[in-house]
């Protein structure tokens, strides 16, 4: 795996037990193009509608890796709540959707060019995703669990901040580790990163993005950006897409884990790709080290399909 301080003797910092995401719930509208956009007139693509958002996807990308017992709490609105429960199902996740009345489910508009580097753009309608708000959490949600990961994109509207900080407080009475991904650096720069980096103090892992971590610390160099950011967070795994991850702990970089070869088709979902996978690789009992090499082979492994979810799937009994 690579690294300058690896894992060896280190405390195995798994054992077991289910995984609860809370996150959003989106459908992905997948448009692949080759080029340019042409302004004013048309552009052939290949479109494609598929279940998604950041949350969904980790959780289905942790039941791929294996973990057994993986659980989503998400909001969605009626016209999408049967099909995405089916499809989360269908990838191995016992999903506890909230149907919201109002909202419609949350719709991305996935911008792909089909160049070398399947480079993807957004377009973001969140609608019922981030109207979870504290009245959709219970502490019962906790029961059996032994990892909690928080979609960046709760942090972004008021009603799933509150529910952030409900569920934080839950899981540090039950001694349940946490985990957030920052999602993106669009919002990100939108909500302020000072304000971000308040709303995460006690959480135990953090998996940001390059450029999420350029954004939270304002260094260039990216391992800079990781030291930085594991003197707030005791473990910080930053994802660098085809450089693959850096792990680091208590103001240094501990190691370089390279990225596993892939020819690229389609981007979206890489990044929680990587989450879940290193999040199930977790509870099975493997090191942050270990884990980031899984996460590094599943990003690979999704960079090469079209959609953010893993292939196949793992019916739920």
């Amino acid at each position: 795996m690579g690294g300058s301080g690896g894992g060896a003797g280190r405390p195995r910092e798994g054992g077991g037990g289910a995984l609860l995401v809370v996150g959003d719930v989106v459908t992905d509208v997948v448009a692949r193009h080759r080029g340019p956009l042409a302004t004013g007139t048309d552009t052939a693509s290949t479109i494609r509608t598929l279940p998604g958002g950041a949350g969904a996807n980790v959780a289905c990308w942790a039941a791929h890796r294996g973990c057994a017992d993986v659980r989503l709490l998400g909001r969605v609105g009626t016209d999408g709540a049967a099909w995405h429960e089916r499809e989360l199902r269908a990838s191995g996740v016992r999903p506890h959707l909230v149907v919201d009345p109002e909202a419609a489910t949350g719709t991305v508009i996935c911008l792909v060019d089909t160049g070398a580097k399947a480079e993807r753009t957004f377009l973001t309608d969140s609608g019922a995703a981030l109207r979870l708000n504290p009245d959709d959490w219970s502490p019962a949600l906790l029961d059996g669990v032994a990892r909690l990961h928080l979609s960046g994109y709760l942090f972004f509207a008021e009603p799933s901040r509150a529910l952030v900080s409900v569920a934080l407080e839950s899981s540090r009475a039950r001694g349940v580790p946490v985990s957030v991904d920052p999602a993106s650096a669009g919002f990100l720069t939108r909500l302020g990163v000072d304000r971000f980096l308040t709303l995460v103090e006690g959480v135990d892992v953090l998996l940001p993005s390059r450029d999420e971590a350029h954004l939270l610390t304002g260094l260039p160099d990216p391992a800079d950006a990781a030291a930085k950011l594991s003197r707030l967070v005791p473990l910080v795994v930053a994802k660098q897409g085809a450089d693959g991850a850096l792990v680091a702990r208590e103001g240094r970089v501990v190691s370089r884990i390279p990225a596993a070869p892939a020819t690229p088709r389609d981007t979206t979902g890489a990044g929680d790709a990587f989450t879940g996978a290193f999040l199930a690789a977790l509870l099975a009992g493997a090191d942050a080290e270990g884990a980031a090499a899984e996460g590094c082979g599943a990003g690979a492994r999704a960079v090469e399909k079209v959609g953010g979810r893993p292939p196949g799937v793992a019916r739920v009994s």
